[in-house]
């Protein structure tokens, strides 16, 4: 769950759904992020935290108005002011460095299936090659720091499969290549991420003749 408050009011959620919602995310805030013994954090200059692992290691500038302190392998999490902005950096960053502890431990990993006759998805090293029913093949040159992984069984959609580290970048790239083509909600052609729900609408129907 990533934490961001701010002094808004409470709008859909509604005033207890908002209040139950701002609760929890004090406890989380609150709650130290748990290092395995297998990982090791480095807490540096100018708030610069690093954290080493099996699969890798991150690197991540906190903020002054946030103090991070280790103590018994627990990565506790303090603002310095109850500002608006401290408040909302205070969840964000205990997000963000608990992401960087798991991608380092278990890694993170994004599907995507795309939908649509004649769609293809081939891959040649880091260089990702696409058939979206444009007039013209699609490359996409994915990260060094990102695992590619295509595949295209018989009787079901081309899959293309992103793996690594980094939380946020993997988030960044799936997003542009879910936007090369977007799902369309009649048929549902596009790019989607597996296990996506999308909604569909109905298409227009004609009816002979008008009404009496």
């Amino acid at each position: 769950m990533l934490c961001l408050l701010t002094d808004a009011r409470p709008t859909s959620l509604g005033i207890l759904g908002s209040k139950n919602l701002l609760t929890k995310c004090q406890e989380l805030e609150k709650k130290p992020i748990s290092v395995p013994s297998n990982i090791a954090v480095e807490i540096g200059k100018d708030n610069v935290i690093t954290v080493k692992g099996p699969k890798g290691t991150l690197t991540q500038k906190v903020e002054p108005a946030i103090a991070v302190k280790l103590e018994d392998n627990q990565l506790a999490f303090e603002r310095l002011s109850e500002g608006k902005d401290e408040r909302a950096m205070h969840g964000l960053y205990r997000a963000l460095i608990n992401n960087m502890v798991v991608g380092v431990t278990e890694g993170f990993k994004k599907e995507l299936e795309l939908v649509g006759v004649g769609f293809k998805a081939t891959h040649n090293g880091q260089i990702l090659e696409m058939s979206l029913g444009y007039s013209h093949s699609i490359f996409f040159q994915i990260p060094s720091e990102l695992k590619l992984h295509t595949e295209t069984l018989k009787g079901k959609n081309p899959i293309i499969t992103l793996e690594g580290i980094d939380k946020q970048l993997i988030g960044q790239i799936s997003a542009k290549i879910r936007s090369l083509r977007k799902i369309e909600p009649y048929k549902g052609k596009g790019i989607r991420f597996v296990g996506e729900v999308i909604r569909r609408k109905a298409g227009k129907t004609s009816g002979k003749g008008g009404k009496k």
